[in-house]
């Protein structure tokens, strides 16, 4: 393939990617008014933000190695075209069980394009330095479809209704389908590999119920019933699909990826980066729209200095790959990252009682936000190439799909993480003026569906009350945030060094000296 067709696929699949990233996260400015207009309840509306992730993290391993069996090019094209139909039907969905239920679809179309993107660079760009480009790109465009989603989400709501969020994909999705169609190379896979259809299934189940355990042991009140029998389903897929792939000639999941130290670094890393990403921008979003009374489009507008940091740095670090090695941009990264999501947290005007450094503007935060974001797309580049690297080329599908649960899994436990401790911070900590109706304590949405229909003098004391709380919570989410990314430098600093030389070999370098 000549050199303008390949970084043409590569506009291509990126576009792709970019849809997937930007439907994690849309939703965080048009939740407020998507559930007001459906009278979403608070189960509903965790759902509505978690079917896409989860059912995609549930898929995403089978749907990779299905691509290595009947060609990316084609698992490409149908994600493609799932995801056009299920946006459609999200558009217009009449309930919140709709709503739901096209989000699920959606999923279904991601897991098929995603491991298909990175799998097509992979096998496409054969040059190390145009690989590792290539690859800076694809991360970005990763993390930056996440900071992106709510300044969508915030402009489209400033002049349509809330279900254009999920048309604007329609257009995109046809003009992928027309390049992908001339531009992607028709590799038909390889059919003398088997597909596992029960290991899919198995791993899909384990997946599904580890993270809805995470969901429901975080949250306020937790259902025992329901988060036993989600961690026996977690225990039962993961068992069966174990015991399964040690008995197969053709495993869905070489256990020898997962055995380098190096694709697991780059797993570790990819995870923390999404974590952190989606639950930062989970909280931050709901801070400045339901504390600081900002509109979703200047709320989106600030949560973009994030991809503002990462798309360059992203790049960047793929061209200095080759030089540096993944170590500093993976441990460096993430440490980079981390001293910006503090610094977001200290510049953010009246969220630390004691600390009085930022000014009293919210635009404080974008500093700390363009750092967070350049530490963190340095990491998704490196921790890619990484993967792939070491990844042989005919698992190029199943190291994606490794990659990209590791992606999904992140994400989803920063939103259930973080937005748990979020909601059970402010449910312990909040302190309801004398008369204040017992609803306000549910969450700072219940609050202020409270406060309106209560005089001016009485709206204000339980304003201020439940904005006092839901800092406590936000103050919470950032510095573990922070501390995770600063954990995962050094796991990863350590994970990542040259191994020792053997004795001989010193003896040898001694002698020469």
């Amino acid at each position: 393939m000549n050199s303008a067709r390949r970084w043409w696929l590569l506009v291509t699949v990126s576009a792709g990617l970019l849809l997937i990233s930007v439907d994690l996260t849309v939703l965080y400015t048009a939740l407020p008014t998507l559930t007001g207009e459906l009278r979403a309840d608070a189960s509903q509306k965790l759902w509505i933000i978690n079917a896409y992730p989860l059912v995609m993290a549930g898929l995403l391993l089978g749907a990779g190695t299905l691509g290595d069996r009947v060609g990316h090019k084609r698992m490409f094209l149908t994600g493609l075209v799932l995801f056009g139909a299920a946006s459609s039907a999200a558009a217009f969905a009449p309930s919140p069980e709709v709503l739901i239920a096209a989000r699920a679809l959606l999923a279904v179309g991601a897991a098929a394009m995603m491991p298909a993107t990175l799998s097509l660079i992979r096998t496409t760009f054969e040059d190390e330095r145009e690989r590792g480009i290539a690859m800076g790109v694809w991360g970005s465009m990763s993390v930056c479809g996440s900071a992106l989603g709510p300044v969508l989400g915030g402009l489209l709501l400033e002049h349509f209704w809330w279900g254009s969020v999920f048309l604007i994909n329609v257009p995109v999705v046809v003009l992928a389908l027309a390049a992908a169609a001339v531009l992607a190379p028709s590799g038909s896979g390889r059919s003398d590999t088997p597909w596992d259809l029960v290991a899919s299934v198995q791993i899909m189940v384990g997946l599904v119920g580890l993270v809805y355990a995470v969901k429901e042991v975080t949250k306020p009140g937790p259902r025992l019933p329901h988060l036993v029998i989600a961690l026996a389903a977690a225990a039962v897929g993961f068992a069966l699909f174990l015991r399964r792939q040690r008995r197969q000639e053709h495993p869905l999941l070489d256990t020898a990826l997962l055995r380098d130290p190096r694709i697991g670094a780059g797993i570790v890393a990819a995870a923390l980066s999404m974590f952190a990403t989606a639950g930062i921008q989970l909280v931050l979003t709901q801070r400045l729209q339901l504390v600081v009374d900002l509109t979703p489009l200047r709320t989106g507008m600030l949560v973009a200095a994030f991809a503002v940091g990462c798309l360059p740095a992203g790049i960047a670090a793929g061209g200095l790959l080759h030089r540096t090695g993944p170590r500093p941009l993976i441990a460096g990264g993430l440490l980079v990252g981390a001293a910006g999501v503090l610094g977001t947290l200290l510049l953010t005007p009246g969220a630390v009682p004691f600390i009085r450094l930022a000014p009293g503007h919210p635009a404080w935060i974008a500093p700390g936000l363009l750092v967070a974001g350049a530490g963190l797309g340095a990491v998704m580049t490196a921790a890619s190439a990484v993967i792939m690297g070491n990844a042989p080329a005919h698992r190029a599908g199943m190291a994606a799909s490794v990659e990209e649960v590791s992606y999904e899994l992140g994400s989803l436990s920063g939103v259930a993480v973080l937005g748990s401790v979020l909601g059970s911070l402010y449910t312990a900590t909040v302190h309801l003026p004398a008369g204040a109706p017992a609803a306000a304590e549910d969450s700072l949405d219940a609050a202020r569906a409270v406060a309106a229909r209560l005089s001016t003098t009485e709206a204000a004391a339980l304003r201020d009350a439940a904005h006092r709380a839901f800092d406590h919570g936000y103050t919470a989410t950032l510095l573990i945030a922070g501390v995770a990314l600063a954990a995962g430098g050094v796991f990863t600093a350590r994970r990542l060094a040259p191994p020792a030389p053997a004795p001989e070999e010193r003896r040898e370098r001694q002698h020469v000296a």
